[in-house]
């Protein structure tokens, strides 16, 4: 089957899919996830400082200074309480421990909600804001490109989707490189900074020059409106802290053991942002660098060139410098990438986000997630003309909301054992609820307003959302009048099974009313262990027993080409016939098509065009169960063929004549060149497992596939194999025979390949 032109230009785009077997490979270590999650973090540091002096330079001019030292001494302290709150996050939720997860275990549902849409509006806020820090570090080396901004920022946002959307191994390589590039240079630039001071060659900008922010004139402290541009300048300045929880929402995507790999990344990433906030803070102090009221040059720009001076290779390093914190900002951008979709894909599994984000896409990553922060990400450069001071309380807030209620709720989870456990969330957590409410109140008009009205707004939403599944799900759950079904005998029907529900035994009822003379049902394994729940529950249900459930691999998810596979393999002989039953549950209304896809028609489209087949799509009206009615399913079947060459099944050589029947074949050979009465020795791929029966005795049959042809084998007197899946590799030798007019081996010798 010709592939679809959108897939095509897809496969172009993003290369060739990756098979699901595959995504353990798709981990990060620590060294990649240190340059992917850590970004973010450490990255703030390249702003944070001079947020600071944003606040404070035109209140209380270059008295400034003064206060800038304990105003960072006292987000340092912060750092220090957070950073060991959520290690013990980590040590704690080893699979993800966002404030999200912590949450809903402590708090319930509604504070739970909350948590996971200040994430989402985190992560969203973190590209937008980090993509414009990046381009503002472009602008400070050249700045004729400062008309640009805007469009380069959204240009950035295009390219990190693009890469992301080519998998999570794929943005880790691209994005390890520069943060460790930003660090060694600023190191660097630390280095010289020390040794120009010791010799007193550390030179102090003047503050008259054209475009600085406009000095204030110096006040004491004791007043209302000192005291409230001191708590705006600390505000600002708790930008700095953004990104400490990317490290526990990511934990899934740490190779094994994933939480102690994680707590050791979040633990350098800790040190690394305190280092940094130190030194560029104190080049700052030294060199008075006061903000420029368009954001450019930025104040770690000025820093840097002031610390290396006005040699060849200072001019050169400086460039080297800038291009370290462009890309280190953009790599915090991109760490987004891969904790929101893993972030909304916990929430959507929940039932409280449309399910298509818990989809793994094209290159296994949450496709979906992705272009959701994008999109996103993209309005709010747009509106905000791509400005970090705008962006930045919006920022924090939603930040430090999710950094209250893990705190708070990891107090609640250990307040029975006490000591320092209890002590060190209960501190945290009161600290970044202090916080909240300074940026709430001195920040609001600069943009908060938007997380605090937008909240309540998201959560609404998410309830809705949440009920309309809820409803669905009891619409769906199987009665004993669901049960009840006959069995009759006929031709051959196949109903395809994507989860154990009313509407499946509808299908299977009305399979068993066309009086098959075969009926299967097959399940295409997209996810091991969701297939694993799913036979479970067909085994359970009494109305099933008689209808054994055959799981076939679909390693790419491209359910449709399965689908015709399957029914090419099931139509080999030329007098049998298929008639294929997709069960479809239907969903009325916007909200219905938001929530749900329709794959049922994507599947039922190409298999209509194969000979001796017949797509049928069984109905079934969710909503009318909703509202309180039943009918029956009325089939709908695309009848129309087309006749197209029909496969076999394997190149397989019968030989008619008496030859000598072997008895020991030690030679690997392909699966298409075995031959009837010869023993084979074949090693292929398992696309499916289905028991059986023979003689009244449990079989179990697996059909195994090499790029030459398939055959099935057969285990007398068994119903499972230990370790056997889908996807696994199997090395086979036995005696080939014929069942059902194919060649099949009974009871080989086997080995499974790790």
């Amino acid at each position: 089957m010709r592939d679809p032109l959108s897939y095509r230009m897809k496969k172009f785009l993003l290369g060739a899919p990756l098979n699901r077997h595959t995504l353990n490979e798709q981990r990060l270590s620590k060294r990649n996830a240190f340059g992917i999650l850590s970004s973010d973090c450490i990255s703030s540091s390249a702003y944070g400082g001079e947020q600071i002096l944003v606040a404070l330079i035109p209140a209380f001019g270059l008295a400034a200074f003064g206060l800038f030292t304990p105003v960072i001494a006292v987000i340092l302290t912060m750092l220090f309480i957070i950073a060991l709150s959520y290690r013990d996050v980590i040590n704690t939720y080893t699979k993800a421990g966002g404030a999200y997860v912590v949450a809903r275990e402590n708090f319930g549902v509604n504070v739970s909600l909350i948590a996971a849409i200040e994430l989402m509006f985190g992560y969203i806020i973190t590209v937008a804001i980090q993509t414009a820090a990046g381009v503002a570090a472009i602008i400070s080396a050249f700045p004729s490109l400062s008309d640009q901004k805007v469009l380069m920022t959204l240009g950035v946002i295009a390219l990190l989707t693009f890469i992301n959307l080519r998998g999570v191994k794929d943005a880790g390589v691209v994005f390890v490189i520069p943060s460790y590039l930003f660090i060694l240079s600023m190191v660097v630039v630390f280095g010289f900074g020390i040794y120009r001071s010791l010799r007193g060659t550390l030179p102090e900008y003047a503050t008259d020059t054209s475009g600085l922010l406009p000095l204030g004139e110096e006040q004491g402290l004791i007043s209302f409106a000192a005291m409230l541009m001191i708590l705006k300048a600390f505000a600002n300045g708790s930008a700095s802290l953004t990104g400490l929880e990317a490290v526990s929402d990511s934990v899934p995507l740490f190779k094994s053991p994933e939480h102690v790999n994680a707590r050791r990344t979040f633990s350098i990433m800790a040190l690394t942002l305190g280092s940094l906030i130190i030194g560029i803070g104190w080049l700052a102090y030294q060199t008075r660098a006061v903000p420029y009221q368009e954001g450019t040059p930025t104040v770690i720009s000025l820093v840097a060139k002031a610390a290396l001076g006005e040699s060849t290779f200072a001019a050169i390093f400086y460039l080297v410098v800038q291009a370290g914190t462009m890309l280190i900002l953009f790599a915090g951008a991109n760490t987004c990438y891969s904790a929101f979709p893993n972030m909304v894909r916990i929430v959507a599994n929940d039932g409280f986000l449309p399910k298509w984000l818990t989809s793994r896409g094209h290159k296994l990553a949450f496709s979906n997630g992705i272009l959701f922060i994008a999109i996103f990400a993209s309005i709010l450069v747009f509106v905000s003309g791509a400005s970090i001071t705008t962006l930045a309380a919006i920022y924090a807030l939603a930040v430090f909301v999710g950094f209250t209620i893990t705190g708070l709720g990891m107090s609640k989870k250990v307040r029975a054992e006490g000591g320092f456990r209890y002590l060190l969330h209960l501190v945290s957590g009161s600290i970044s609820l202090i916080t909240v409410l300074i940026l709430s109140i001195t920040k609001f008009a600069d943009g908060t307003w938007l997380v605090s009205s937008g909240t309540p707004i998201v959560l609404l939403m998410m309830r809705n959302f949440n009920r309309r599944y809820n409803l669905e799900q009891k619409a769906l759950l199987i009665t004993i009048e669901d049960s009840r079904a006959t069995t009759i005998v006929r031709h051959d029907v196949t109903v395809l099974v994507d989860k154990v529900d009313v509407a499946t035994i509808a299908a299977v009822r009305y399979a068993r009313s066309l009086k098959p003379r075969e009926l299967h049902a097959v399940h295409f394994v997209l996810d091991d262990r969701r297939a694993e729940r799913l036979a479970r529950a067909w085994s359970e249900n009494p109305a099933l027993r008689d209808v054994s459930l055959e799981l076939i691999d679909c390693p790419d998810r491209r359910l449709p080409n399965a689908a015709v596979d399957y029914s090419i393999r099931a139509t080999q002989k030329p007098d049998v016939e298929l008639t294929l039953l997709i069960p479809r549950r239907a969903y009325k209304g916007f909200l219905g098509r938001l929530l749900h896809d329709e794959s049922a028609e994507q599947i039922a489209r190409p298999i209509s065009e194969l000979p001796r087949v017949v797509a049928t799509i069984v109905p079934f009206d969710v909503e009318r169960i909703i509202a309180g009615k039943k009918e029956a399913p009325v089939p709908v079947a695309l009848t129309q063929k087309v006749e197209m060459p029909t496969p076999v099944r394997a190149q397989s050589k019968w030989i008619a004549n008496n030859e000598e029947v072997s008895h020991y074949q030690e030679k690997m050979m392909p699966i298409g060149n075995i031959q009837w009465r010869k023993r084979a020795h074949v090693v292929g791929k398992v696309t499916a497992i289905r028991p059986a029966s023979m003689a009244s005795a449990p079989t179990l049959e697996v059909e195994i596939w090499d790029e030459s042809g398939g055959v099935t084998l057969q285990f007398l007197g068994r119903r499972e194999i230990a370790g056997l899946e889908v996807g696994s590799t199997l090395v086979a030798e036995g005696m080939v025979g014929e069942h059902n007019g194919a060649l099949s081996i009974l009871n080989p010798s086997y080995e499974i390949q790790v």
